[in-house]
Formats: structure tokens, C-alpha cells, sequence
């Protein structure tokens, strides 16, 4: 991450861009300072077992899972499926949303 760009939050779904699980989605469940977050997607990186992911090897996507986020800052705790419904929310709804705004423009572009 650039530092123009600010920090991830608390449930929020990043990209993750090096690594073998490079080009998956997470979602941070903490922040440990600076220049790492604690990740966990609930299926592969459970919650108990997240993974320490240096800044600059993800990239923090504008979109907050709510549900994760109250549950993180609440309790402390989240569970696997809370995460694994976030991030498939995210990549049914957003990248899905984003693909089909790519198609229109393409249309637009060939019209």
C-alpha cells in the first residue's frame, strides 16, 4: 500500500497481492501496527489461525463488512462464517456490480 492511502480498517476486505494465496480476498480482523494486519478469509485462514500480511503486500478494497466489523469491535471475537459470508457477499455483489459497469462501458466503447 502507498502511503497516500490511509490504513485498512477493522473488517475491511483487502486484495491480497503477494504469496501463495496472492490475488484472494481477506478480510482484517486486527491491526498489529504500522505495517501489518492480521488476516483471516474463515475458509483456508481461519479466525484463530489469521494470517500476519505485511501492508505492502495487500490492497485495501472501499468496502467495510459491517457485520464483521461490529462483531470484531464488540466482542472481539468473529466467527468463520460471518467471514466467509462477507467476502462472498463482497465478491457476489461488488465484483459482480463492477463487471457488469466494465461490459456497459465496453458496449459503449463498441457502439
Amino acid at each position: 500500500m502507498n502511503d497516500t492511502e490511509s490504513r485498512p480498517e477493522i473488517g475491511q476486505i483487502v486484495q491480497i497481492l503477494q504469496g501463495r494465496e496472492a490475488g484472494q480476498y481477506a478480510i482484517v480482523i486486527n491491526i498489529v501496527d504500522d505495517r501489518f494486519v492480521l488476516l483471516a478469509d474463515g475458509e483456508k485462514r481461519k479466525y484463530d489461525r489469521p494470517k500476519k500480511k505485511n501492508l505492502n503486500h495487500v490492497k485495501a478494497i472501499n468496502f467495510i463488512s459491517p457485520e464483521v466489523q461490529n462483531s470484531l469491535l464488540e466482542t472481539g471475537r468473529v466467527t468463520n462464517g460471518k467471514l466467509r459470508f462477507a467476502i462472498s457477499k463482497f465478491v457476489n455483489e461488488v465484483l459482480t456490480d463492477l463487471k457488469k459497469g466494465d461490459q456497459l462501458d465496453a458496449e459503449r466503447r463498441c457502439n
